[in-house]
């Protein structure tokens, strides 16, 4: 009969060992990181196609306007229509598009405001009732809390000329808006998207099509449904861009990040936004969710330390545990200095660590999400379900 001690022995040796493949992953990562950033990819694109851009608009969150603004300053020589959505003519962001209209009385600013839902998805709704609006041939879409510098769109459709590209996405980076939350979720992305992103495409497991920009033409947008094809996808940019290769074509990820204003004010806010994209992640990548599992080495060493006890696994779980921080920490700076960016609070990495671990278990334990203040229930293939609404058969 196996005792309660062998069993706390052979579960603190798993624990350990996942600590240790932990600490593999994410020096791979650093290296990775590096030779992504030194691609070389063009910036001067062969044509100035005419350009189209799409932001659908949610309340007046923080940093708005700059983030608005960095996509009405572009420095293209092509004409560029810039389109906002809203569904609520109350919304609170309609009077900060018209301070940019006012700003720049020249620049082609069409709003649409109409309420008309598609489907499930209120963002992909706002899509659809812009599109009749849209009068040029390329489109890049960007969610609003997503910043970029004035050569965004040179690089963009330099991407999107490349042979057999259909779309092209960004990675991105984090910004914090303000306090410990918004923190925490900039920490997020830089320690733990961004690289796990490129990690993914260097082993071609990764098929990434994000918010943060999807560029296409409106002849390759038709030939995929348009937007409402994608009315009851919560994760509505993945499913573009599976749409995209299922028509033969390749989903672009120029070696360069944009911005992601991180607006999160409360530990709540940030809890229901992670929760949310890691049970989507969950049901709509479900073998990539369950590698992640190899993300999280401070947490196994901590499990180690507390599974060990008393044994000579302790000393070897301290060690990992300090040497998942220094990883951290080392992969953290390679991204900071791969794509230029300020230096992060080094402090907060063991706490968004332990975060992103609590994150992980809770997406497998449920389908539920909250977004915008809404429940849903996320189904196979990522589709939404309104809370009290039964799916389809």
């Amino acid at each position: 009969m196996i005792s309660n001690g062998m069993i706390l022995f052979w579960l603190s040796v798993a624990a350990l060992l996942l600590a240790l493949l932990g600490c593999v992953y994410l020096v791979a990562a650093a290296i990775l990181v590096g030779r992504f950033a030194r691609r070389r990819a063009s910036a001067a694109p062969s044509s100035m196609p005419r350009v189209t851009i799409l932001k659908p608009l949610h309340g007046d969150e923080p940093a708005l306007r700059d983030n608005l603004a960095s996509f009405c300053g572009q420095d293209y020589p092509g004409p560029v229509q810039i389109i906002f959505g809203v569904q609520d003519p109350n919304d609170q962001a309609i009077a900060t598009v018209r301070r940019l209209r006012e700003d720049d009385p020249a620049r082609d600013i069409d709003l649409v405001v109409d309420g008309t839902m598609h489907g499930s998805n209120r963002k992909v709704s706002n899509l659809v009732n812009m599109t009749r609006r849209i009068r040029h041939e390329v489109i890049v879409l960007a969610d609003s809390d997503m910043r970029v510098g004035p050569d965004y769109l040179r690089r963009i459709i330099a991407a999107l000329e490349e042979p057999g590209v259909g779309g092209v996405t960004c990675l991105y980076h984090g910004i914090a808006a303000s306090g410990l939350a918004s923190r925490l979720s900039a920490l997020g992305i830089d320690a733990h998207f961004l690289p796990g992103v490129v990690v993914g495409l260097a082993l071609g497991l990764a098929r990434p099509c994000f918010g943060s920009t999807i560029a296409l033409r409106c002849e390759t947008l038709a030939e995929i449904g348009g937007f409402a094809a994608f009315a009851d996808c919560l994760a509505d940019d993945y499913a573009i861009g599976d749409a995209l290769r299922a028509r033969g074509y390749r989903v672009c990820v120029p070696p360069f990040a944009i911005a992601h204003v991180c607006s999160q004010m409360a530990g709540r806010d940030l809890w229901r936004h992670e929760l949310r994209w890691g049970r989507t992640i969950r049901t709509i990548d479900p073998l990539g969710y369950a590698g992640s599992i190899f993300g999280h080495p401070l947490p196994w060493a901590l499990m180690a330390m507390f599974l060990g006890a008393g044994s000579v696994l302790l000393g070897p779980a301290i060690v990992l545990a300090a040497a998942a921080v220094g990883c951290r920490i080392a992969l953290v700076k390679r991204v900071e200095g791969a794509f230029g960016l300020g230096t992060h609070p080094y402090w907060l990495l063991p706490l968004r660590d332990l975060l992103s671990f609590a994150v992980f278990v809770a997406g497998l334990l449920g389908r539920d999400v909250d977004w915008r203040g809404r429940r849903y229930q996320v189904v196979s293939g990522g589709t939404l379900i309104a809370e009290g609404r039964s799916p389809e058969p």
